[in-house]
């Protein structure tokens, strides 16, 4: 949510001193903070993630919680006051004094109470009466004249569809479902004379070498009168004084800016960021903005149509992940926590996340960081995977409310990308029996909803782009985007979902696939932290609760069958997940982007996790790098050699891929390999990679390679800046016969030297420790010592303290 004005003498911070109880339990209450959380912290609960604790705690969420705080109060400038909760989740009556100032129903509003009437001099007593979510969800759902279908598959708690709540607080198939509540941010008490701030819209018109920003300051105001108005920025100011009236208003300014530094994507330039100052009356806001144009190119084509983000002119490829919350519970998810993991995503060179819509609007911390290191935010609107009430005029308002307010909250980060309408409900229509049986109503009703997006996007007019779903065809277009790979964004869940091979990724070229993924088990230590010795078997129960997609713990081993020798150890199957994982995400990875430009852009699923859990994630529960996260810093790097088989030839081709923003020239050189050891020389190449497009470099006969042989190549730009490596198995990894490598392990001032005596793959080191290391889930050839060193102490955790590899 935006928060009220803070640079203000007249504004008090209210969020100290409170507690919250249920008639039984009393406990203090941080702010922002959850119920869950404070239960914890006072020892009246154990761990939520704690084996299967989960059920045992519902009585939180089916119970009424009343949080209250006292402050004291003395008016001695008259005026009018404004009391403001940064987000109050989720269905609450707030009182003062005992007076009732209102039910609140959505999580995603800040809420305003003019409260001068309601203050007391002296002590006053503020109160948060919060009704069982649950129990609400379940009553609307009762109410409502025909069904409206949840995803049940997902929603261990029923009907929160209903909420504007974090839907994914009910459990998702990644996701533990504990429906926390809570304040979710600031509360303050401001005084205004005659009018107070409630939000600005910020635009930027690029014209000629100059930035004017186009600054909307939505007001209200209690009483007729005159109000000064103004803004600062770079040295340039714009003054004005406006007359308003008793209600809601808005106020334009603008300014230019002369030779603006521009931001840019991590990887592309730099971040400067300018410091606007806003003042609206007695309201002061400051506003960290960025100068950039993003511009959705859907250009149509002789395929169908394209989807690629052009920032400042430039015509970039994504490469990054989904983002979900940082912690199921929201006390967990602090500032320090989701800076390490949005570190974490840069470090994996990716330039884009996507805010997704079964999840939250972050804060505007979130934002600042994600601007800070060069993190494009593609932003879907809060819904997800079900069907929704938008026939109801009250829900469908407050929609229109929350959207506006959150336009306008992130108008001014560089980092957003994109306003997407929603995640999967166009899918969600073909789902359900009820949409299948009346697909008019439900279609009729989600028109209504999508429309109301749009509109809110239309009126405020950000200066990005508006994308109706996702995925999506395209806008007015209800076609197939799980398996249309011509036009729009793609959701592509054949090979996780279908249980289908990985090469199957090689049979779609989306245009931008924002939704991708393949699980694997945490780490062993992550696993110790949740459960018992006995627990550990990948059929035990505990195993299972931590385990929220159906057949998901079986599907991960069926697969590792597939590809691997089985392993006869726990520990040494949950790490060989983490291989099966890594090689998925490869596969469809590098060869989408050998099809660039026709795709721009994929975002696997997902980066981060909220509890400890097998799930697709690439950061396990806590930050750590999963293998996955280790291979994606290299098969994202800006510049890259893949091999891709061709079945129409038989040829193995290489492709350079150059996203960077300067032609690069590459001298790529590649060897066959074989399982005893033997090294083979296949040529070397030079070649000029152009940004636009990848490139073949050369093209190897499958024909050339022995049974026991795999190719490994590397490349080097005539600078040096961009290196790296990479191989490509012809057969399956249990089809090889590799040999159990003895691993030499030399600890240096520099770090940890490896080097093996036969091929050794995926070779790991530190698994599972929380450090981020300079590489990790490698190729050693023989005789070949690679360094590991120490990139970044996360607490310097030790991990299983083993080296692995595929035949240790």
């Amino acid at each position: 949510m935006e928060q009220a004005p803070e640079d203000n003498a007249q504004v008090r911070n209210l969020s100290q001193g409170w507690t919250v109880t249920d008639g039984i339990h009393a406990v203090g209450l941080p702010v922002p903070g959850d119920v869950h959380s404070a239960l914890a912290d006072a020892g009246i609960i154990s761990d939520p993630y704690w084996r299967d604790t989960e059920v045992s705690l519902d009585w939180v969420h089916e119970s009424e919680w009343t949080a209250s705080s006292r402050f004291d109060f003395e008016d001695t400038g008259g005026g009018y006051w404004t009391l403001s909760f940064d987000g109050v989740d989720c269905v609450a009556d707030i009182r003062l004094n005992g007076n009732l100032l209102g039910r609140v129903d959505n999580r995603f509003l800040r809420q305003d109470f003019e409260v001068s009437e309601a203050l007391a001099m002296g002590e006053n007593h503020l109160e948060v009466h919060f009704l069982s979510n649950s129990a609400e969800a379940a009553a609307r759902a009762a109410a409502s004249p025909y069904p409206v279908p949840y995803t049940r598959d997902n929603n261990r708690i029923p009907h929160y569809n209903f909420l504007r709540k974090t839907h994914c607080d009910a459990g998702w198939d990644w996701n533990i479902a504990l429906s926390p509540l809570g304040l979710c941010g600031p509360v303050t008490l401001r005084r205004c004379n005659l009018a107070r701030l409630d939000g600005v819209m910020i635009r930027q018109v690029h014209r000629n070498g100059t930035v004017t920003l186009e600054l909307d300051l939505h007001y209200t105001a209690f009483a007729p009168g005159e109000i000064e108005i103004g803004a600062v920025c770079d040295g340039q100011s714009a003054d004005d004084t406006v007359q308003v009236w008793p209600g809601e208003g808005k106020a334009r300014l603008s300014l230019t800016i002369q030779d603006p530094e521009l931001w840019w994507p991590a990887g592309h330039g730099a971040q400067p960021m300018y410091d606007l100052e806003l003042r609206l009356g007695q309201d002061r806001v400051t506003r960290r903005i960025g100068l950039r144009t993003v511009a959705l190119v859907t250009d149509a084509d002789d395929v169908g149509a394209r989807f690629a983000f052009r920032v400042n002119g430039r015509e970039i490829f994504m490469r990054g992940a989904n983002w979900i919350p940082a912690d199921a519970l929201p006390a967990r998810a602090t500032k320090e926590v989701v800076r390490d993991r949005l570190t974490s995503a840069v470090e994996a060179n990716m330039t884009m996340i996507r805010v997704w819509g079964g999840g939250q609007y972050e804060p505007d911390w979130f934002y600042d960081l994600c601007s800070e290191l060069g993190l494009m935010v593609w932003q879907d609107f809060m819904f997800s995977c079900s069907l929704y009430p938008a026939h109801d005029h009250a829900w469908l308002a407050s929609v229109r409310r929350e959207v506006r307010q959150q336009i306008r909250r992130l108008s001014g980060h560089p980092c957003l990308a994109l306003w997407c309408g929603d995640n999967e409900v166009i899918g969600a229509l073909t789902w359900y029996p009820e949409a299948r049986a009346n697909r008019d109503r439900y279609l009729a009703v989600y028109a209504r909803l999508n429309a109301a997006l749009e509109e809110a996007v239309a009126e405020e007019k950000p200066d990005v782009a508006f994308w109706p779903s996702s995925p999506s065809v395209g806008p007015l277009d209800f076609g197939d985007g799980w398996h249309d790979d011509s036009s729009g964004d793609m959701h592509f869940w054949d090979v996780w979902h279908s249980s289908k091979d990985f090469e199957h990724y090689r049979s779609v070229r989306p245009r931008f696939c924002s939704e991708f993924g393949f699980q694997s088990f945490p780490s062993n230590r992550i696993i110790a932290g949740f459960t018992d010795p006995d627990d550990r078997n990948v059929s035990s129960r505990v195993m299972d609760v931590h385990q929220r997609n159906h057949g998901g713990n079986s599907r991960i081993v069926e697969t590792l069958a597939r590809y691997f020798r089985f392993p006869e150890k726990f520990e040494d199957m949950t790490w060989l997940s983490q291989i099966s994982q890594a090689l998925a995400m490869k596969t469809a990875i590098e060869f989408w982007r050998s099809a660039k430009p026709r795709c721009m852009g994929t975002l696997y699923w997902q980066l981060n996790d909220t509890w400890p859990v097998a799930s697709w994630s690439s950061l396990e529960y806590g930050g750590g790098w999963k293998l996955v996260h280790y291979m994606a810093r290299r098969f994202q790097a800006p510049v890259l050699v893949t091999a891709q088989p061709e079945t129409a030839s038989g040829d193995i081709v290489l492709w350079a891929i150059n996203d960077t923003g300067e032609d690069v020239s590459l001298r790529v050189a590649a060897r066959r390999v074989s399982t005893a050891g033997a090294v083979t020389d296949c040529g070397a190449w030079t070649c000029l990679c152009p940004t636009d497009r990848a490139i073949e470099v050369t093209r190897l006969p499958a024909s050339q390679f022995a049974t026991d042989e795999f190719l490994h190549f590397d490349w080097r730009d005539t600078e040096g800046s961009h290196t790296g490596e990479n191989d490509h198995l012809l057969r399956r990894p249990k089809d090889y016969g590799f040999t159990t490598p003895t691993i030499g392990i030399e600890e240096t001032r520099d770090g940890v030297v490896l080097t093996s005596d036969v091929p050794a793959l995926y070779v790991t080191y530190d698994h599972g420790g929380s450090d981020v290391w300079s590489d990790n889930g490698v190729t050693l050839l023989p005789g070949v010592p690679k360094l590991f060193t120490r990139n970044r102490a996360r607490g310097g955790i030790a991990g299983d303290g083993r080296v692995r590899s595929l035949r240790s």
